[in-house]
């Protein structure tokens, strides 16, 4: 059974657009979909702020994720710098590369990016002399062969 968790969300523009879940239920999206405000063109090689129109208000207990959308990402749109904390207010915009060589157009209530809402934990860091052992031990990238 999945939980539910109420996030206040403010409308910074006309027209925004709260996020959304595609696919709801038992099978449903891990997360929710972004949406453009405004439009614009990403140049090839470059990095800009997509404004979303919204703030979000998260509850203490939770943040957020901001993740790429797996149809954009094949078209080398990626989004970097995801973390949405519990105590932002300010407007959600998402950081989007074009790793493409081609222009990118943004219109505005695209679907730019992916919400997934994350339960924060906050760890304590203790120093030790050794860690224990595991099958992977200090293996880096590609240690698993792939």
């Amino acid at each position: 059974m999945s939980q539910s968790v109420r996030i206040k969300v403010k409308k910074l523009v006309e027209g925004a657009q709260l996020p959304r879940y595609a696919h709801v239920g038992e099978y449903g999206d891990l997360a929710a979909d972004l949406y453009a405000s405004e439009g614009l063109i990403l140049e090839p090689g470059s990095t800009v702020l997509v404004p979303t129109g919204i703030a979000m208000e998260f509850p203490s207990t939770h943040g957020a994720l901001v993740e790429d959308r797996s149809g954009l990402a094949v078209k080398a749109i990626t989004t970097l710098a995801g973390v949405i904390d519990p105590g932002y207010r300010g407007e959600i915009k998402v950081v989007v590369t074009n790793l493409g060589v081609s222009a990118f157009e943004v219109k505005p209530g695209d679907r730019i990016a992916q919400l997934r809402i994350v339960q924060r934990i906050q760890a304590e860091f203790d120093v030790v002399e050794d860690l224990g052992e595991a099958t992977r031990g200090a293996g880096g990238f590609g240690s698993t062969g792939v």
